[in-house]
């Protein structure tokens, strides 16, 4: 099952991620995906908000991965787009089961190294502020989630 939802502006785009983060579990794994400027970042600032996170939140694009660990749980954000002009190496999979919640940026460059069950959320710039967002839950909990705020 696929949610389809036209965001208007920036604060659609928080609202967005504040409703899913109500719905919050530990492992929790949201990959976004969509073009330069399309919301990514702007959710996951969102979340990391609702989550009591009071640090800037920015794109850890050269850092690959950011951990927050001043909210209810702690969340690991990661922009894999760079991954490939890297030296580093990094065990995404140790992530996945840190009683945390991992948002990760460019998530189709490390698909094949992804959960089975995650929620992925696609960004499409329709307008100047206009987005389409296509959610897709895959696996049971995040399909009660979908349900639950969508």
């Amino acid at each position: 099952m696929e949610y389809k939802i036209t965001l208007r502006d920036e604060s659609e785009t928080i609202e967005l991620a504040q409703n899913i983060e109500s719905e919050k579990f530990f492992n929790m794994v949201i990959c976004l995906n969509g073009d330069l400027g399309s919301g990514k970042t702007v959710f996951a600032k969102g979340f990391a908000s609702a989550l009591g996170i009071d640090e800037v939140i920015t794109s850890p694009t050269f850092n690959i991965v950011k951990e927050y660990t001043s909210g209810e749980i702690p969340l690991f954000h990661m922009d894999v787009y760079r991954l490939d002009e890297t030296d580093v190496e990094i065990d995404f999979a140790e992530y996945f089961v840190k009683k945390g919640v991992t948002i990760i940026e460019w998530s189709d460059m490390i698909k094949d190294l992804l959960p089975e069950e995650r929620l992925e959320i696609s960004f499409k710039i329709i307008g100047e502020d206009t987005r389409l967002v296509i959610i897709r839950p895959i696996g049971k909990r995040y399909e009660d989630l979908c349900e639950a705020v969508l």
